[in-house]
Parts: C-alpha cells; structure tokens; sequence
C-alpha cells in the first residue's frame, strides 16, 4: 500500500508529457499569460483612476450642490459621510464575491456600478436621489478598494511594491484632476454642476473595458500556476482553521491605521476646499488647491510602497507623514489663506498613509487568501471608524460658527494615527499570531 501514491505520483507529474511534442501550444501559453498580465496592468490603472472622482469633484462643487438641492450643513455633513459608510457596508462582501465569481469579475461589476451611479447621479432632483446615486457609485468602489490589494498579490506576488505604488499613484492622480479640473469644466460647461459631475462617467466608462476579457478569469494566478505546489503547500492547513482576524493585534493595528488616515482623507476631500473658499480664497483657486494636495500623492503613492517593501519596520514612514499632516493642520489653523499652498502640499504628504496602509495589508499576510481576509478585515472596519469624522465636522462648523474647532479635532486625530500605524508597520504577519 505504501509503494501506491509511489507510483500515483510520477503518473501525475508525466501527465502533461504531451506537450513537449507539440511545441506551439507553450508559446501560446506564454504569450496569454504576458497578454493578461498586461491587461491586468491597464485594468489597475484605469480601475485606480476612477477609485475618487465621484468624491473629490463633489468636494470641489459641494457648495453649489448643497445649493441646489436645499442641504443644511448636516445634511452635507452626512454627504461627506456617506463613501465611507459605503465603503465599510459594501467592502465586507467582496471576499465572498471573490470566492464566488472570481477577483476580477467582481472588479468588472465594480467598475459598472461606477459608471452607472456617474451617470445617474446628475439626473438627481432631490437629496435622497442624489445619495442613492452616488451610493450605487461608491458600492462598485468599495469592492475595488478591496480587491486591488488581492489582484496585485496574485498577478505580481513578486511586484507588490512596484505594482502598489503603479496604481496608488493612478489613484492620487484620478483624485487630483477630478479636484482641478471639475470647477474649471463645470465653469466651461455654463455653469452646471450637473454637467460638472456627469462628465467623469466618460472616464469611468473606459475603465469597465479592460476587466471585460478577464471576467471568466476565477483563479486570477497566472503568475503563480507554475510556483503552486510549493508555494500553497501550507494553505490547506491555513484554510482549514483561519484565525479570526478580530483576534490578531495586527491586524486591529492596521484597520485602526487606515480608518485615521481615511478620516482625514475624507474630511479634507470633502471640506478642505470649503475652509478656503471661507478664508477668501476664490473657488476656482480652492480647487486646485486641493488638487496640489492630491497630486502630491502621484510621486509619493510609488516611492513610498517601494520604500515601505525594503523597510522591516514600516514605524517611521508612519510617523513622518503624520507630522507633516500636524504641521499643516497647524498651519491651516493660524494661517489658512497666508500660506494656503505649504499648508497644501503638507496636507498631501501625510494623505500618503493610504498607499502605505494598502502596502502593509499586502506584507501582513503570507498567503493570498490571507490578504484577501485581511484586507476586507481592515478595510471594512477602518471605513467604519471613519464614518463619524466628516460628519463630527459639518456639525462643529455649523454650530461653533468657523474652523477652529474642526480644524483642531483633525490635528489631533494624527497622534492616535501615528500610534496605531507604528504598531501596524511592525515586522510581522497575521499568521505569525496563530
């Protein structure tokens, strides 16, 4: 009985003996595997330059939308509120989705609910129609915010700091147009915020093409086919009795990291814009203003995640974005007009934790599987813990009546950010707590 599996085994491994004998099916094999690495690349890139329009030229029109539909500034408060709300109720499907029709597949479907929640959105009437829409766009964001982390370990398990920062630089750089040139456009366009927002769904429409061929791709691991045997060998014990990811202290250390970054992120795409337009900045001017914050994060999202891979400690990353964001709320406190474009370009600086925090969930886990749990883990939970702070914002700066206040509160928020992603950058995985 012994001497079975013996002979079972040179069986399996002769198998595809065949091939050698026709030799033009190898080269077709290569060339798939290059042609689908490639469009994965492009997929990544236009999926990450669509990850932010929906938000950030909302950020840049919020007072005429707000306007437009009759919102107080609690009800814009929510509006803030709501991509994180989404992000964390919708991010927690995609693993399951995943699992289920296959990692890009899910990010195809991403990409659509973009697209259709761009075009609906302007044909809104009311706020509640309004909301729906955008809440269908920042649905199929959510899942891809998940899942770019998952594509990028099992198409380039061996690039993940390269491919990283490839497509958090496409993301900051989708941000920062979509703040620099929606005012101008909507101006060109006569004024309609309407048409204003409505022509990103152009942009996003482009990024639902390459994921197309990709659909009926469910292992997602070319790359990696080769490798498999030895590189899965202790992924059936893993995937027997996972650990709670609620139980790893690193993995709490992570999700409280992305959920203070996200926080800031958000208060500043959604408000940054309105506390310089109130500090006599003109519209246009506040605009770009928080386009140079976001196209700071076009150099950084590629040399931090490449610096971050080379580093067993990702400690004092952590600590040098977040005192760059405490000196430019500091900044924005005492002087938010004098000294707008430094307080602008620090503010980016520090939005760079996002890169970082999505490069650490990669490097947390040893297994894709692992990444995939862990990124839906801190995601999910982050966006939760993010939630109250736009909201906390419009409310401080309706009733105190300026910016002091709220400007305070997003200073102090780099303290607890600093903390928690120091504890996250340590030189460990999930596993490892098991």
């Amino acid at each position: 009985m012994p001497d079975e599996p013996k002979t079972l085994d040179p069986a399996a491994v002769t198998r595809p003996a065949p091939l050698p004998e026709h030799p033009a099916p190898a080269p077709e094999t290569g060339r798939t595997a290059r042609w689908t690495l490639g469009l994965v690349s492009v997929g990544l890139v236009l999926a990450a330059l669509n990850l932010r329009p929906a938000i950030t030229s909302l950020g840049a029109l919020l007072e005429e939308v707000t306007a437009s539909l009759h919102m107080s500034g609690t009800v814009a408060g929510v509006l803030t509120s709501v991509p994180p709300l989404c992000f964390a109720i919708f991010g927690i499907t995609a693993p399951r989705l995943a699992r289920r029709f296959g990692p890009a597949a899910v990010v195809c479907a991403g990409m659509a609910a973009i697209l259709a929640g761009l075009v609906l959105r302007p044909l809104a009437t009311g706020t509640a129609a309004f909301l729906a829409a955008s809440a269908l766009a920042l649905m199929g964001i959510a899942v891809s915010n998940v899942l770019m982390p998952v594509i990028v370990k099992r198409y380039f398990p061996d690039r993940i700091g390269s491919m990283t920062g490839l497509y958090s630089m496409a993301l900051a750089l989708g941000t920062s147009l979509a703040a620099a040139v929606t005012v101008p456009l909507t101006d060109a366009l006569g004024g309609d915020w309407r048409l204003g927002l409505g022509v990103w769904a152009a942009v996003a429409a482009l990024a639902v093409l390459p994921w197309l061929p990709l659909v009926k791709d469910r292992t997602g691991t070319p790359r990696t086919e080769p490798g498999a045997p030895a590189a899965t060998a202790p992924a059936p014990a893993a995937e027997r009795a996972p650990r709670p990811m609620h139980r790893s202290r690193t993995a709490w250390a992570l999700a409280c990291f992305f959920g203070l970054q996200a926080t800031g992120a958000y208060i500043t795409m959604g408000w940054m814009p309105q506390i310089f337009r109130d500090a006599g900045v003109p519209a246009s001017t506040a605009g770009v203003l928080l386009a140079v914050t976001m196209v700071m994060g076009v150099p950084l999202a590629f040399v931090i995640p490449r610096l971050a891979t080379r580093m067993r400690h990702q400690g004092p990353i952590v600590v040098a974005l977040g005192t760059c964001g405490l000196v430019g709320y500091t900044g924005l406190l005492l002087a938010p007009a004098g000294g707008a474009w430094v307080w602008a370009v620090l503010l980016g600086i520090s939005n760079c934790s996002f890169p970082l925090a999505l490069t650490m969930i990669g490097m947390r886990s040893r297994t894709g599987a692992g990444v995939v749990r862990l990124s839906a883990f801190a995601q999910c939970v982050g966006y939760l813990i993010s939630i109250p702070g736009p909201l906390l914002v419009g409310v401080l700066y309706q009733h105190s009546g300026g910016w002091g206040v709220p400007i305070a509160l997003m200073g102090g928020l780099m303290v607890p950010q600093m903390i928690v992603g120091s504890l996250a950058g340590r030189d460990r995985t999930v596993e490892d707590e098991s």
